[in-house]
């Protein structure tokens, strides 16, 4: 029996492979006009990659102040890429085929709609990486919980294929670009996919995908709830029932998309028993497949990771390792070893009988829902931040006399503000800065309490991304004096 999956799993291999072949030998790019869209790391990665497959490269960035001497100096060492901004000339308009549209770029922006009208094609670097893929991929994304269960699937395959074998990609901050040449047919990529990447792949195809959860956030960007759950969906687009996706069953979104789902539905549930799949009983995550069950592990005793949310992670983890052939025994043993990611909260000090919690990826409230719920203290809780159009409603009504203070800060703190006294809470604090904030913590935290950096909201307009601010807050606790 093991013999024939090997066998069904290698035909699916050569027979994705010869796919890939077929199409890089009809769509090559060799000596045609690109342009990447935007200067990130996802940008010159694909800039590089595109430069390597021999095609003539424009980098453009329309980012207001940007001059063409700064966006030179992105450039990596021999590029022959030309920099530009500001207003595109008409001829390069019509000349450019292909479209390398880096993630912060909205696709419906005028730009992307007048390439496609010239007859471009529009792809993301994640789908511009896969097209050079040669291993197997496994995909995450969701709402919120995707970097610690993709960094969590990332050591799960590494241990079953060595750490050689294995590249970690895509929103996690490693361009797919930049490791995709890499892979051979003994290879795993594992990405993380945010729902922005998600909106321009073609062909992008993964073995097995997982949906973590789907609730509001970036709605900003895509307008509904509705538009958002299918750049999600997409994750699942070009798979087949010889595929896996792994949905959580406690989501309403993900359990009605499990039903019209193209791929084979493996759920997990932290609430519900499931006749099939992978669940929480008690204190023990139990695998119940063809009518047997099988206690895995304890939360408590077998997991450094706390909280609901990192329970559910986990077992999504176990479901992707598990698709991708990973034997249960190397799973949980990694599984056992494993520490919370940088930003999630993480655990940073105790100062003065006080914890101090940096959860800096909390970046809408569901994500930030979590943090609180992973404490078991009374609570100065940070938040604020830039303004993604979210509602706070949910995330107030958590705090559950757990919050002591709200800290707020940022462009949203008077709608967070408003929200929580609509709400009955009345303990809220202002501050201007997050130097301010943090000392401001320090002060109305006592022994026995925590404080939680979680803010609900992105940290655009304070810091460039959610890493600085959490460094800043590490950095700023451990200062403090111990004692």
């Amino acid at each position: 029996m093991k013999a024939e999956r090997e066998q069904e799993q290698q035909r699916k291999q050569d027979q994705e492979q010869q796919q890939k072949e077929q199409f890089t030998e009809a769509g090559s790019i060799a000596g045609e006009k690109c342009i990447v869209i935007g200067s990130g790391i996802s940008g010159i990665g694909s800039l590089e990659l595109l430069e390597y497959m021999g095609a003539e490269v424009i980098l453009y960035d329309g980012k207001e102040g940007m001059t063409e001497r700064e966006l030179c100096e992105k450039l990596p060492l021999k590029s022959n890429a030309v920099c530009m901004t500001g207003e595109l000339p008409e001829k390069i308009r019509e000349e450019i085929r292909t479209v390398v549209v880096s993630p912060g770029v909205p696709v419906d922006i005028p730009l992307l709609k007048e390439f496609q009208a010239n007859g471009a094609e529009i792809i993301g670097e994640i789908e511009l990486g896969y097209r050079e893929e040669k291993g197997r991929v496994a995909a995450i994304t969701g709402t919120n919980g995707k970097t610690t269960t993709t960094t969590l699937v990332g050591e799960i395959m590494k241990a079953h294929l060595g750490e050689d074998k294995v590249f970690v990609v895509g929103n996690i901050g490693n361009p797919y670009t930049s490791e995709c040449l890499k892979t051979t047919s003994e290879t795993v990529t594992v990405g993380e996919i945010s729902s922005f990447q998600l909106e321009t792949i073609s062909s992008f195809h993964p073995a097995v995908s997982a949906i973590l959860n789907i609730t509001p956030d970036h709605l900003n960007r895509h307008h509904t709830m509705e538009a958002y759950a299918a750049a999600k969906e997409a994750i699942t687009r070009n798979q087949t029932k010889e595929d896996i996706c792994v949905l959580n069953y406690e989501n309403a979104y993900t359990r009605a998309f499990g039903e019209r789902c193209p791929a084979r539905v493996i759920f997990f549930s932290a609430a519900k028993r499931l006749e099939e799949g992978y669940f929480l009983l008690g204190d023990k995550i139990v695998r119940a497949f063809g009518g047997q069950e099988e206690e895995l592990l304890d939360i408590h005793e077998d997991m450094n990771l706390v909280g609901m949310c990192n329970v559910e992670n986990v077992m999504a983890a176990i479901a992707v390792g598990e698709g991708m052939g990973v034997p249960i025994e190397t799973i949980l043993a990694v599984v056992r070893e494993f520490h919370a990611v940088e930003h999630r909260i993480e655990f940073v000090a105790s100062k003065g009988g006080v914890d101090y919690y940096n959860d800096s990826k909390g970046t809408n409230p569901d994500a930030a829902i979590q943090g609180i719920r992973a404490m078991s203290r009374p609570t100065v809780l940070i938040g604020g931040g830039y303004d993604k159009q979210s509602e706070y409603d949910e995330w107030i009504e958590s705090f559950e006399g757990k919050v002591k203070w709200l800290v707020l800060i940022g462009q949203t703190r008077e709608k967070i503000a408003a929200c929580a006294r609509k709400h009955g809470f009345e303990r809220i604090r202002f501050a201007d800065t997050f130097e301010e904030c943090l000392e401001l913590c320090t002060r109305l935290a006592q022994s026995g309490d925590a404080v939680l950096l979680s803010p609900a909201c992105a940290s655009w307009g304070m810091f460039p991304n959610y890493e600085v601010r959490g460094e800043k807050f590490k950095e700023y606790v451990n200062q403090l004096p111990s004692t």
